[in-house]
């Protein structure tokens, strides 16, 4: 029985061992790496020659710094070379794949597809899409092969792209739009339902409320000598308080019916629409003496009755916000719009078309909420109005696909500058375009 080792005699045999692992990690490595293509071994009859013959070694550098899996088949369909990549992928160890047959990682169902890629593979490059068997789930792949000249002779080289992330991802895309079409549906329900709603609503308030004005109107009429001033006084405050609730049920309606898809789009001339909206305005620009200068407009795809409810009502907010004693003066144009890419370029598929009064104006703060619904920047009493005009608007706007904003100083005026496409793209979304207005309007 030999003598035990002394604790010295131990930490150097394990400091041998240490050093021959790592020379073998580096031969190792130096073989998988192509740095060499021969070893010289020791063995009982002395130095024996043993040479690389799985593949060239440049080809073998490149593949083995790829994230695909790569293989090298000879004539027979057999793995001659193989990199760590394939075979992490079949979870066998690299020196067990070599001399396997491909075919075996291979399932039925796909056999036909594998064979014929592997005959036309040595003519013509190629690519199918199969599942790898691999030990614990098909890894779904694209095979691409194409014929590879080595050192050996011709082989067949095959690059396998894992395609499991890029399948669950267009999983998950298809399960999200089948959710996404889900919840338009239920949208389109729910807003037909609002339309309904809100139409009947509108015609139960506006029936009493016809009545509340009619017998107002008659008392006020025929019995105004019988009444005393402070009663004439209430009986007028609340037919301008059922006016303006007329008014603010009407807009409410219009609002709500701008969500569904009754109207079409279609080339418009915007100089005719315009010139009747105008004509509507006629006696409110003669009582107030208002100057109106308007340039040519384009001729454009979109929902004429919308965007002749878009000029009502920015006219109607300048004639109705002008300054106490000063003829409303409105500048109505249309200009290029500045590319969103490079601002010294003209953006071809979209005009801007803006409307600027001399009006009492209102502080740059508030040049976003006066879009809200119901947003009002003074009180009710010096000027009417339901506070939704604005809201309807950039509804309107925004259902063409286009971008508003307003430009403003108190006692100075207002710019409303409305950016609309040219032409409506077919099936197109509809775009916000409201963070990009400050760099792509002007």
């Amino acid at each position: 029985m030999s003598e035990p080792k002394t604790y010295e005699q131990l930490l150097a045999e394990n400091e041998w061992l240490t050093i021959q692992l790592e020379e073998a990690n580096e031969t190792i490595q130096a073989i998988r790496t192509g740095q060499i293509d021969a070893l010289v071994v020791q063995g009982k009859e002395g130095h024996e020659l043993y040479t690389l013959k799985t593949a060239d070694s440049t080809y073998r550098l490149f593949i083995e710094t790829m994230n695909e899996g790569a293989v090298t088949l000879n004539n027979e369909g057999v793995i001659v070379y193989a990199n760590s990549t394939f075979a992490s992928m079949v979870g066998m160890p690299l020196s067990t794949v070599i001399g396997l047959s491909f075919n075996q990682f291979v399932p039925g169902i796909s056999g036909d597809a594998y064979r014929n890629l592997f005959s036309r593979g040595w003519t013509e490059e190629n690519k199918i899409e199969i599942e790898l068997i691999a030990p614990n789930r098909p890894i779904p792949c694209q095979l691409s092969v194409n014929a590879l000249e080595l050192d050996e002779g011709v082989s067949l080289s095959m690059i396998l792209t894992d395609l499991t992330t890029q399948k669950e991802s267009q999983q998950l895309l298809e399960e999200n739009n089948r959710q996404l079409a889900r919840i338009n549906e239920a949208l389109e329900v729910s807003n037909h339902d609002l339309l309904q709603f809100a139409s009947v609503a509108s015609h139960d308030l506006q029936e009493p409320l016809r009545k509340i004005l009619i017998f107002a109107a008659m008392l006020r009429d025929k019995h105004a000598d019988e009444l005393p001033p402070d009663s004439m006084r209430y009986l007028g405050k609340v037919i301008d308080s059922s006016q303006r609730m007329k008014r603010t049920i009407v807009d409410i309606l219009t609002y709500s019916r701008l969500s569904t898809n009754i109207d079409s789009f279609a080339m418009t001339d915007l100089n005719v629409l315009l010139a009747d909206v105008l004509t509507d305005f006629e006696l409110l620009i003669s009582e107030k003496n208002a100057r109106i200068q308007v340039d040519p407009l384009p001729t454009m795809e979109v929902i004429g009755g919308q965007i002749r409810q878009v000029f009502h009502n920015l006219i109607n907010n300048a004639m109705k916000f002008s300054r106490p004693g000063e003829p409303p003066d409105i500048y109505i144009r249309c200009t290029p719009c500045p590319s969103d890419k490079l601002d010294t370029e003209p953006d071809d598929h979209h005009c801007c078309i803006s409307v600027t009064d001399n009006g009492i104006g209102f502080d740059e703060q508030y040049a976003e909420k006066v879009f809200s619904l119901f947003h009002r920047l003074n009180t009710k009493d010096a000027y009417e109005g339901s506070g939704i005009g604005l809201a309807i608007t950039k509804r309107i706007v925004d259902r063409h696909n286009g971008a508003i904003k307003a430009e403003s100083r108190e006692g100075v005026g207002s710019t409303f500058i409305i950016k609309l496409p040219l032409r409506q793209q077919t099936n197109s979304l509809l775009h916000d375009y409201s963070t990009e207005m400050e760099s792509s309007v002007g």
